[in-house]
This record gives structure tokens, C-alpha cells and sequence, in this order.
């Protein structure tokens, strides 16, 4: 199974119950959070418009509208994720990051976080965000390293450097060049820890492709320290 297989992504997002559980693990993790860099890269811009894509529950983008401008636009490909932005007060709309129903240069400012790598066609998508960008608008993209989560993933005989190649930290900048400029990447690497092997078993349960190996989880004693590794992209559109 991949990350950018769309039956499996829209089957995963009917429901938020593993996004839940998968973002419950980061917090009280000790180190920069990626999710409050992101948020600065696009306050600091100052946008007077901006759009978020696969906004997931809306949170990201109920605050920028909160705290930088009322102007927000949410997407997101599933309608269950679509109505609880809505909940929250934001203007979020099912689409698809790779057909934006958007007119070009309608944009300040475009956030993308940790969903590039659910992209099937990764250029369509970026060239669909730089479009409805205006020229020298802003891109913030937040994702995961290969080596995030490591030690809980050796656990399992999980080596992620044998993937195919997504949008990932190591990747990225390199996906971006054809499209954005002045690219600037800011590593966001903290300590989590899993407090015993239920804990460990509940995080791989709920991965999206893998949570068939949470049974592979061996005993252990004590609590698990592990690495998240993620980044922040932020560059300008050419």
C-alpha cells in the first residue's frame, strides 16, 4: 500500500479517528513544533488572501483567519474533513489539489501541511498550487522525514529509506525548484516518547499504510524514545 494511493487516502479520511490518533502523539514533544513554524511562515508574510490545501479538520486554517487574516480557504479531498472545518467556521470546499477549482493568481499565500505526500501526480499538484498563487506569493509546506519516528519503526522491520520517493524533507526542495523560489527549509526535530508497547501498538495501528505490522511490536520494558523528524518549507512563487 502507498501514501499517494487515492482509494486508500479516501478511505483513511472518511473518518478523523486515526488522524486523531496519529496527531495525539506529538503532544507535549520536546523540541520545535512544525505545526507553530508553519503558522509563523504565513502570519509573517502578512497575506491578505490565503488558501489551505487538505486542511484536514481546519484547525491550521480557523486559526489563520483567527489571528492573520479573515480571507481563508480551505480544500481538502474528503467531505467528512470538509464538514468539520466548517465546523469550526472556516470556508472549506472539497476539491482536489491537483484540479484547484481556483482562478490563477487568487492567492496570497498557500499552505499545504503533511499531505503532499498523499499527491498521486506531485508536479500537477504543485503546479496547480504555484498557479493560483500571485507572482511572489508564499508557499509553506510542513512534512515528515524518512527517518521520522525511526526507533518505533525499527521495531517492526521498518526501513522507510527503501520508499518510493514522495514529497519528504529530503526530497522536497527538490520537487519545489521547478515551480518556487527562494527556498528556505526549517528542521523541526523533537524527542516523543511512547510510554510503554500498547502505546507503540495504538501509534502503528493507525498509520495509514502500515498498521498491519502493530502486531510485529515486540515486548519491552519501559518507555520508547523516539525522533520525529519533520520540516517546514517555505518559498516563493516564480
Amino acid at each position: 500500500m502507498r501514501l499517494d494511493d487515492p482509494e486508500l487516502v479516501q478511505r483513511e479520511y472518511a473518518s478523523e479517528a486515526g488522524l486523531r490518533a496519529r496527531w495525539s502523539v506529538y503532544e507535549g514533544g520536546a523540541g520545535p513544533n512544525p505545526w507553530e513554524l508553519a503558522f509563523e511562515a504565513v502570519a509573517a508574510f502578512e497575506p491578505a488572501r490565503v488558501l489551505e490545501v487538505g486542511c484536514g479538520w481546519g484547525e491550521f486554517a480557523a486559526r489563520v483567519a483567527r489571528d492573520v487574516t479573515g480571507d481563508v480557504v480551505a480544500v481538502d479531498i474528503s467531505p467528512r474533513m470538509v464538514e468539520l472545518a466548517r465546523e469550526r467556521g472556516v470556508d472549506a470546499r472539497v476539491a482536489d489539489v491537483q484540479d484547484l477549482p481556483f482562478d490563477d493568481a487568487s492567492f496570497d499565500c498557500v499552505a499545504a501541511n503533511w499531505m503532499l505526500y498523499h499527491v498521486p501526480n506531485l508536479d500537477r499538484g504543485l503546479a496547480e498550487i504555484a498557479r493560483v498563487l500571485r507572482p511572489n506569493g508564499r508557499f509553506v509546506a510542513a512534512t515528515n522525514g524518512l527517518q521520522h519516528l525511526g526507533e518505533m519503526w525499527a521495531l517492526v522491520g521498518r526501513d522507510r529509506t527503501e520508499e518510493p520517493m514522495r514529497f519528504f524533507a529530503e526530497t522536497g526542495e527538490r520537487a519545489l525548484r521547478p515551480y518556487f523560489a527562494d527556498i528556505e527549509r526549517i528542521d523541526a526535530t523533537r524527542r516523543l516518547t511512547f510510554r510503554d508497547v500498547a502505546a507503540v501498538r495504538e501509534r502503528i495501528g493507525s498509520s495509514i499504510a502500515h498498521r498491519h505490522l502493530a502486531e510485529r511490536v515486540p515486548e519491552f520494558e519501559g518507555p520508547l524514545e523516539t525522533t520525529a523528524v519533520q520540516v517546514v518549507f517555505v518559498a516563493s512563487r516564480r
